[in-house]
């Protein structure tokens, strides 16, 4: 389980705490951002012909549903999803506080249709020179939006992304560490781990959250030096800088049953056959590495 690859972590982490670890069958999920052009039934339609099992829904501004609407659109796109014989285990949101008028619609409706994950939004650094004060805060935010989720009864994944706040997961492991792990946990992203963690402390940070992810992002990048100086470059699947295999060897330690979206960042030629093709491609390859 979980506490094995804890285990192989330097002992300077302490002790992580219990977590009740996701259940039922692995479900690759595609993201809904990269087929905005598609309406609820079609979308899921594209994705099921493409192989995946589920959709990582957008529940945001711009989404496939909007956050005020949650109420009434999310129970009709989420049949809609289901009735194409696909599932919606996650949904991502762009929520950042508990006390915003959305939080709680969104969140109770998606709880009271069966989605079990929700992805909040990202706490951006500010320009003042107290970075203490902002992790503070953004742990607190985390705390009342834990919470709320708890009181709606759907579990809470914390997103590591580069340049935002617990991009460095340990910023945020001391708030998580103190919320009930039955309704918070993470969303890791090997991709941004690594892109924030370079030649190895990626590879401390997952053994970090092992015990309590929720859901994990498939995506991929390598470095590219450019006559303006070094950038990240976005690309398919096991084509750049992530180490797969570790990946994976760490997710089967951890007994990882949780949902498993799959992102496409890089440059893809427009329209929907590329987009579908590409993640075909990239489903392909997870399924390979995962199962």
């Amino acid at each position: 389980m979980a506490a094995a690859i804890i285990g192989r972590a330097d002992a300077a982490f302490g002790a992580q705490p219990a977590a009740v670890a996701p259940v039922g069958q692995r479900t690759f999920c595609f993201f809904s951002k990269h087929l905005p052009e598609l309406d609820w039934a079609d979308v899921a339609r594209a994705v099921k012909d493409a192989g995946f099992d589920g959709v990582d829904l957008t529940v945001r501004p711009g989404g496939h549903v909007r956050p005020e609407r949650a109420g009434e659109d999310l129970p009709r796109a989420i049949d809609a999803i289901r009735s194409q014989g696909v599932s919606v285990p996650m949904i991502t949101t762009d929520l950042t506080s508990a006390r915003t008028p959305v939080a709680r619609p969104v969140l109770q409706a998606a709880a009271q249709n069966g989605v079990r994950f929700f992805k909040p939004g990202y706490w951006r650094y500010t320009s003042s020179p107290d970075v203490r004060a902002q992790v503070h805060a953004a742990g607190d935010a985390l705390t009342e939006l834990a919470a709320l989720a708890g009181e709606c009864g759907i579990e809470l994944g914390f997103h590591n992304h580069a340049a935002y706040i617990g991009a460095a997961l340990w910023e945020i492991a001391p708030a998580m560490d103190r919320l009930d792990p039955r309704w918070a946990g993470y969303y890791f992203d090997p991709r941004h781990a690594v892109a924030e963690g370079g030649g190895g402390t990626w590879k401390a940070a997952m053994r970090l959250v092992a015990s309590r992810m929720k859901m994990v992002a498939l995506k991929d990048f390598f470095w590219s030096k450019t006559g303006k100086g070094w950038r990240i470059e976005d690309c398919p699947l096991g084509e750049g800088a992530v180490d797969w295999a570790w990946v994976a060897a760490a997710l089967r330690d951890a007994a990882f049953m949780g949902p498993i979206s799959l992102h496409f960042e890089y440059e893809i030629k427009s329209g929907t056959r590329h987009m579908l093709d590409a993640a075909t491609r990239d489903l392909s390859f997870a399924r390979r590495l995962l199962g």
